[in-house]
Parts: C-alpha cells; sequence; structure tokens
C-alpha cells in the first residue's frame, strides 16, 4: 500500500472521526468524508488551509487542523509554515526582493441609478400628483383621498381595488417605494399628509420634462390646461394613450365605414383591382378622420365587422314582402342537391326598388348614445358596482341591467319617451350595430370546455349586429391549465377572427377594459348622434325573415331594443325549427353552420326522423333490408346530403354516423 502524502493530516482526521463516533455526533459523515479524501489525495500540502480544494474539508475544519499544526511546531520546536500565495512574482534582477505582490483591484463600486418611474403607474401618478403643490411651500400637502382623485387620470390601475380579485395590491403600494427612496414625505395624526421631499422634485421635475418632450399631456402646476402635444417623441418611451390613440383612429374609420359604405348605387359596377399598398404598423396608423370626411377604403373595416356587414356592403336592392323571403327559402329547400351552390341566393330585386316597410327616422338631436351593461359584468361578488363606477369616473354614465345577448351593447335613447310609442313602437331605444362579449381567461377556458363559446357565437350570428367585439382579459390561471388548454385558447381566437369575422380585443386587466369602454362609448356618440337613424318597424320582423332582410337594405337600419330583445332571447319566440338547430348541436362535433345546413334539407326533427325511419323500408322494387344494412344507410344519410361541401358546413362520415345513431332507430 502506497504511502500517505500527508500523514499527520490523515493521523489528526483520523482521531477527529474517532472522537465522533464516540460522543455519537452528527460529525461523523462529515470527519469520515474528510478523512477519505486526505488519505487518498496524492498531493503534499504545506499548510492545512490549502487542503480546502478536497471534498469534504471546509474552512472550519482546516481551521481546526491548523490550530493543531501550531500546537505541533511549538511541542517539537518546528517554524510553523506559512501559507503560500497563489501568484508568485518573478525574481527581481540584481538580486532584490520580491517587492510585495499588489492587492488585487478592488471592483467598483457600481453608481446606483437615479429612481424613474414607469410610465403610467402608481408612483408615477403619485409624483405628478404631488407635483401640483407649491415647491417651497413646507406646511402644503395632501391627503389620500385628495392625492388618490389627482393622480387616478394619470394611473393605468386603480387605487382603491385590486387589478385582479385574486391580487390585494393596488396602486397606493407605490408610496411606500417613494418613502423608501426619500421622495415622498409624511406628516400628521390622525388624518396624514404627503408632500416631495427635495429629492422627489428633482424626480418629478425630470418625470414632467420627459413627458413634455414626448408629447403627453401633464398636469399643469398653475392650474392651466394640458400642454399639447409636440411633434418630438423619444423612440425608447411608449405612451399608452398613444397606442390608444391610434386604436381610436382604427375603431373611427371601421364605425364610418359601417355608416357610410351602404350607400345605394346607380347601377352595378365591377371593381378594378387595386394596388397592393405596404402594411404600416400600429404608431404608423393614419390620424383620425373628421366628421365631415367620407372613409372610401375599407381596409380598417374588415377587422372590425363580422361577415354579415361585409355582405351587406354589396349592392343589394329589395323587392317583395315577407311572403318572398320565405318562398325563396323554400324553392332553396326544394332543389336537387346537384344544383345547389354554396354561396347564398341573393334575393328577388324588384323594378321600383322599393322596401316592404316604410322606415322610421329619428333625427339627429332627438336621442343620446348610451352604454348598456349587463348586471352580471361585476368584479367580484363582493364588489358588483366596481365598473359602473370606474366608467362614471371617464366621465361615461352607463345603465345596468340584463342583457339577452352580450356583455354590453349601444343603444340609441331617445330624448322624449313618447317619440317610439306614437310610432306603434315599444319603448324608448333603438339597438346600434356595436355589441361586446367579455371573456376572461379563465371563463373562456371553461366556455370552451361546456360548449358555451360555441353557443354564444352562434347567437350572436343569428343576432344580425354587424360589428361584434370580443374582449379577452389576461387572467392568473394555474400553469398546469394553461399547459392543457393554451392550443385550445389560441384556437378559439383565431376561429373568432377568421372564421366568424370577430374583432378581438385582447387587455391585460379589467382597467384597461373599462378604458376600452369608454373610448368606444366616446366614440360612438360622436359619430352617430351627429346623422339620422332609420328605424325597422317591429310589425315587419319576425325570427324567419329578420337576417335575410338586414342583408338586402342598402342603407343601415336599425331595430327597438326591445325587438332586438326578443329575437335574440333563449326562451322567447323559440320556434320548432330553434328548437331543432340546438338538438343537433348537443352533438359532439356538430357546430352552428353544420346544424344550420341539415336544417335547411330537413326543417323540423319529425321530417328528420322520418327521413332516417326511411332509409330502413328497402328499395324500390320491394326488397326488404337487412339490419346491418339499414343501419349504414341511416348513419351515411347526412354525409351524402352535405359530405361535398367545403369549409365550416362539410361534414364527414363520422359525423354523419354519430347523428344517424342518436336520430335513427336503436
Amino acid at each position: 500500500m502506497a504511502e500517505c502524502a500527508n500523514p499527520l493530516l490523515v493521523q489528526w482526521l483520523k482521531e477527529f472521526l474517532d472522537e465522533a463516533r464516540q460522543r455519537n455526533t452528527m460529525g461523523v459523515t462529515a470527519y469520515k468524508h474528510a478523512y477519505e479524501s486526505m488519505k487518498a489525495c496524492p498531493i503534499v500540502w504545506t499548510h492545512p488551509n490549502e487542503a480546502q480544494a478536497l471534498k469534504g474539508l471546509g474552512p472550519k475544519l482546516c481551521a481546526r487542523l491548523t490550530d493543531r499544526l501550531r500546537e505541533h511546531c511549538t511541542d517539537n520546536g518546528l517554524p510553523m509554515p506559512t501559507l503560500s500565495r497563489k501568484k508568485k512574482k518573478r525574481s527581481m534582477p540584481n538580486d532584490q526582493p520580491d517587492p510585495e505582490p499588489n492587492p488585487e483591484p478592488s471592483k467598483k463600486a457600481r453608481k446606483a441609478k437615479p429612481y424613474v418611474p414607469a410610465l403610467r403607474s402608481g408612483a408615477y401618478a403619485i409624483l405628478l400628483a404631488l407635483s401640483t403643490l407649491k415647491e417651497h411651500c413646507s406646511r402644503d400637502g395632501m391627503t389620500k383621498p385628495q392625492l388618490i382623485d389627482i393622480a387616478q387620470p394619470h394611473c393605468d390601475s386603480s387605487f382603491t381595488a385590486p387589478g385582479e380579485a385574486t391580487k390585494f395590491y393596488t396602486a397606493w403600494a407605490s408610496m411606500k417605494t417613494l418613502q423608501n427612496k426619500a421622495l415622498v414625505v409624511e406628516w400628521g395624526h390622525p388624518t396624514k399628509n404627503y408632500g416631495l421631499s427635495e429629492e422627489g422634485w428633482e424626480v418629478a421635475k425630470k418625470v414632467k420634462a420627459t413627458i413634455s418632450d414626448t408629447g403627453s399631456s401633464v398636469l399643469n402646476t398653475e392650474g392651466d390646461k394640458p400642454t399639447e402635444p409636440t411633434e418630438r417623441r423619444l423612440d425608447n418611451v411608449v405612451d399608452l394613450d398613444d397606442v390608444l390613440e391610434d386604436e381610436d383612429a382604427l375603431i373611427e374609420r371601421a364605425i364610418r365605414a359601417s355608416l357610410e359604405d351602404q350607400a345605394p348605387k346607380a347601377s352595378r359596377t365591377v371593381a378594378k383591382p387595386q394596388k397592393p399598398q405596404p402594411k404600416t404598423s400600429l404608431s404608423q396608423a393614419r390620424p383620425p378622420l373628421t366628421p365631415s370626411q367620407t372613409v372610401g377604403s375599407t381596409d380598417f373595416l374588415e377587422l372590425l365587422s363580422s361577415p354579415a356587414s361585409a355582405r351587406s356592403r354589396q349592392s343589394r336592392a329589395w323587392a317583395g314582402s315577407s311572403t318572398d323571403i320565405q318562398d325563396s327559402l323554400v324553392r332553396k329547400e326544394k332543389e336537387p342537391i346537384g344544383s345547389r351552390s354554396t354561396a347564398r341566393p341573393k334575393p328577388n330585386v324588384s323594378r321600383n326598388n322599393t322596401l316592404p316597410f316604410q322606415p322610421h327616422r329619428l333625427a339627429p338631436g332627438t336621442f343620446t348614445v348610451e352604454l348598456i351593461l349587463d348586471n352580471r359584468e361585476v368584479r367580484t361578488k363582493t364588489d358588483r358596482d366596481y365598473i359602473q363606477e370606474e366608467l362614471r369616473a371617464r366621465g361615461i354614465q352607463p345603465v345596468v341591467r340584463p342583457l339577452d345577448l352580450g356583455d354590453a351593447l349601444w343603444v340609441a335613447k331617445c330624448k322624449d319617451s313618447r317619440v317610439l310609442p306614437r310610432l306603434g313602437e315599444e319603448g324608448d331605444e333603438v339597438i346600434l350595430d356595436w355589441i361586446v362579449e367579455r371573456k376572461r381567461l379563465d371563463d373562456l377556458i371553461s366556455s370552451i370546455k361546456d360548449g358555451r363559446f360555441l353557443e354564444q357565437k352562434f347567437r350572436l350570428h343569428k343576432s344580425g349586429v354587424k360589428n361584434v367585439i370580443y374582449v379577452i382579459e389576461d387572467f392568473s390561471v394555474s400553469s398546469e391549465t394553461i399547459q392543457n388548454y393554451h392550443e385550445h385558447v389560441m384556437s378559439a381566437i383565431s376561429s373568432t377572427q377568421v372564421v366568424n369575422g370577430y374583432f378581438v380585443k385582447r387587455t391585460r386587466k379589467l382597467d384597461d377594459t373599462i378604458r376600452y369602454l369608454a373610448r368606444m362609448t366616446t366614440m360612438l356618440k360622436t359619430l352617430y348622434e351627429s346623422k339620422p337613424i332609420l328605424l325597422i318597424p317591429s310589425a315587419s320582423l319576425s325570427t324567419t325573415t329578420y337576417l335575410p332582410l338586414l342583408s338586402s337594405l342598402h342603407t343601415p337600419h336599425n331595430i327597438t331594443y326591445a325587438s332586438f330583445a326578443s329575437l335574440v332571447s333563449k326562451s322567447d319566440s323559440l320556434t320548432v325549427r330553434d328548437v331543432f338547430l340546438k338538438m343537433l348541436m348537443c352533438i359532439r362535433g356538430i357546430t352552428g353552420d353544420k346544424a344550420m345546413e341539415i336544417q335547411k334539407h330537413w326543417q323540423t326533427p319529425r321530417a328528420f326522423v322520418e327521413a332516417l325511419e326511411g332509409c330502413g323500408k328497402g328499395d324500390d322494387l320491394g326488397v326488404v333490408m337487412d339490419q346491418e344494412a339499414r343501419a349504414k344507410r341511416r348513419r351515411e344519410l347526412v354525409w351524402k346530403v352535405a359530405g361535398g361541401f367545403v369549409g365550416p358546413r362539410k361534414m364527414g362520415k363520422a359525423v354523419s354516423a354519430k347523428v344517424g345513431d342518436i336520430w335513427g332507430e336503436p
């Protein structure tokens, strides 16, 4: 066996190990590892501290070995070895002794960066609010309620309520940060007052100077109007208001296009191909239009409109009466399958282009645009008034009531409540062509799982509203849920935009949704209240003729809110066909488009059941079919009718077999 390179150190470690075993202490394992490492080490150590490179030997154990080595040298009259340095300098010429090595240069202390609050954060708003005080007046201060009232318009988060129901911190939590950085001072008891320190005034002045350079409006210390934006902008500063202003320009274009693009044309012309235009980013969007300007392009309209609005832009005329619509639907259902095209047939066009009704007209100035909120849209169960209170703080007075469809919509409310009753209508409100469906991320996932998401989109399509907006709020959900349903959520959002043609607005929290609703309301007020509204009489409406009527009108027409609520209600005015559609959509794989395609061939459940029963009566020669052949014909019935379509209406053999098994004979 080879001799150990450090016998003394190994001997002392063995003594430490035996002592620990006798005392039965927890250090036995540590001493054992150190002993084995030292025993197997082939390197000769001149000082015990050098052995820290071995496994199991730390600073404390090496210090204990150093003490034993010092005692050993003292008892035997030996010099104590010195710890060799890591780096040795070369010997100097002329036999000069080595100079003392230069100490390692100390790391430069990082210079503390000045505190800069994030744009439109709580600290940002507090500094701006406190900067409205007089700088050199030490007695001036603001109480918490006064400070919140002035700071709230400059912050995206609320100072009174957390951004999410599961969180506890509000924008007021930034006050603690400002106090820790000695930017805000506090005094007074029991009523606390807040003011800026000298350092706080310096930061506030820099923030104001930066804002004025970027063109954002700030509070004026003299109480004047906000400063006007300038053309200078910093590349590294992104103002949320600028993004929302660009979004307002986009929304305004879409609204104007939806109001003006349906003007009647003298004759049908063939559109010339347009040259492709270069894409622009959101920051390079076109400026908002004035009310007198006309929108000729529909590039922004396609983003915010549904397929119904796109179809309504075509030059279509109306002919006949509601009976003509019913006759055209019946004729379509009686056509042979091979001769039927996938495109919807256009209604008949009369020679005089007359309407089957006399529309009512609401003149500008006789109504106001108001926002209607569903009373089930609340922040939490204990804070049910948060949304309407925040909207009122932004100058919007919402009307809260239960809605049959959507979470928010806009109506034109007559200033004189007797105007519509004189015309034979019910109520004093007219529905506008804008509706919002709000989905929190967790609610979106649950609606996808239980099928409510498809059912709601189907009802939105049947409502005839041209502009449907899906607002999807980010919400904290578990990582497992995100991992399992991420693809489902992205697929649902994509299909909503591409297939249904609805506009999807993503927001980070509830406060962003409230801000979006407020800006939409202001925009719709500006555009609708300056134009007349044409109203379809309720006597001319029915569930079967409503959608064909809307798609055939030259100019946009509206209906009363009472008629709209009756048409979209889940229980009111339900026909046998509506119940049949709901029954079909309960089958997994049957969407709204597929259910409507089945209903076009068999209008009622009885007709469908009779068609399935006819599959088992045998052929024309009277040959009786066996049970397996009858089942095969039932399972392929729907596929033979709708299997040749392309797109959402196409049904494969698997879906057809499922329908045949459920609706056919057992």
